[in-house]
């Protein structure tokens, strides 16, 4: 099994920046990908981005070219990096991993307000 651990959330004003980090832990060599999911209240949970073990992204049409994710290996973190927030990217972003298609772990999610 793989522990994940976010961070970096909080509130910021429309326009601003946050990166998020997820700490993994555990059988890391097993992640074959890992990524981001965010829940607005109210609505369903929706994938933001995802990166493979070879470093391939894929990003949500709704961040793209505002949100960059990546990976440091060294220190088993993900990133996500936040640009020109808007207020609909108000949600609890959660991190996930893969590591086969029937096993996949999740963090315990942190938020992220965005103030107009």
């Amino acid at each position: 099994q793989v522990q994940l651990v976010e961070s970096g959330g909080g509130l910021v004003q429309a326009g601003g920046s946050l990166r998020l980090s997820c700490a993994a832990s555990g059988s890391i060599f097993s992640i074959n990908v890992m990524g981001w999911y965010r829940q607005a209240p109210g609505k369903q949970r929706e994938w933001v981005a995802s990166i493979a073990s070879g470093g391939s992204t894929n990003y949500a049409d709704s961040v793209k070219g505002r949100f960059t994710i990546s990976r440091d290996n060294s220190k088993n973190t993900m990133y996500l990096q936040m640009n020109s927030l808007k207020p609909e990217d108000t949600a609890v972003y959660y991190c996930y991993d893969v590591r086969t298609p029937l096993a996949r772990d999740w963090g315990q999610g942190t938020q992220v307000t965005v103030s107009s």
